[in-house]
C-alpha cells in the first residue's frame, strides 16, 4: 500500500472527529479518503472490519475503533501531552462511548428506536453533563485539553445540537463555555474541512 498511512474518515461523524483532531495534534501526515456512510467504496469495505469510520490502514495493522487510533497517533507524538492521566481519561470515555451515547442516539433518532421516551433519554444523557460540569475546571483534568476532552467534546457537541436553545438554558455553564471555546477553535475548523467522497484512483488528499 502507500508509504503514508490511509485514515477512512466521515466529516460528521464524532468518532471520526476525535480520530482526526488526535492526528492533527499529533502532527501526522497521512491520506484521507471520504467516506459516504449510504454509499460505501468497496474498497473500504474490504479493509474495514467494522464496516464504519473511523478506518486507519498502516503498513502494518489496521485499526478500527477511533481510541486505538487516538492512542496510536498520540503515542507517536503528543507535543499537547494529552495522554497525561491516560487512565482517568478511559474511564470518562468509556462512559461517553457507552451509555451517554446510547442515551444520545436514543434522544437525537426517536425515529429509529418507537419504543424508546426521547425525553427520557435526554434525562439520561444529562446525568453524564452533570458529571462533566462537575469534573471540568477549566478542562477535565485541569487547565489544558487532554484525551479525554477531545474523545467527548464531539459528542457533546451532537448532544447540545439536537436542540441548541434547550442545551443553553441548562446549569451547565462551564460545559458550554467548554464546547464553545472547542467549537471556534482552530483545531476544530481544521479538522471539519469538507472533502468529496473518496472512489479509487482519485488524487490523494493529505490530511492535515
Amino acid at each position: 500500500m502507500n508509504s503514508k498511512p490511509v485514515l477512512y474518515s466521515f466529516r460528521r461523524c464524532p468518532y471520526a472527529i476525535r480520530a482526526r483532531l488526535a492526528i492533527y495534534s499529533a502532527g501526522i501526515e497521512l491520506e484521507l479518503r471520504e467516506v459516504l456512510l449510504r454509499d460505501k467504496t468497496p474498497k473500504f469495505l474490504e479493509v474495514s472490519k467494522s464496516k464504519t469510520v473511523p478506518c486507519l490502514q498502516t503498513n502494518d495493522a489496521i485499526l478500527d475503533e477511533s481510541l486505538d487510533i487516538m492512542i496510536w497517533a498520540l503515542n507517536i507524538n503528543d507535543p499537547n501531552n494529552w495522554l497525561k492521566e491516560i487512565n482517568k481519561s478511559l474511564e470518562l470515555v468509556e462512559t461517553c462511548d457507552g451509555p451517554f451515547k446510547k442515551a444520545l442516539d436514543r434522544t437525537k433518532y426517536p425515529s429509529r428506536y418507537p419504543d424508546e421516551d426521547p425525553i427520557e433519554n435526554r434525562v439520561l444523557a444529562s446525568n453524564y453533563l452533570d458529571l462533566i460540569e462537575n469534573q471540568l475546571n477549566p478542562c477535565l483534568f485541569g487547565q489544558d485539553l487532554n484525551l479525554a476532552d477531545i474523545a467527548i467534546l464531539p459528542f457533546v457537541r451532537q448532544f447540545a445540537h439536537i436542540d441548541f436553545n434547550w442545551f443553553l438554558s441548562q446549569p451547565w455553564p462551564k460545559t458550554i463555555q467548554w464546547l464553545e471555546s472547542f467549537k471556534t477553535s482552530q483545531m476544530f475548523s481544521s479538522v471539519m474541512k469538507k472533502y468529496p467522497k473518496w472512489e479509487e484512483n482519485d488524487p490523494i488528499t493529505l490530511f492535515p
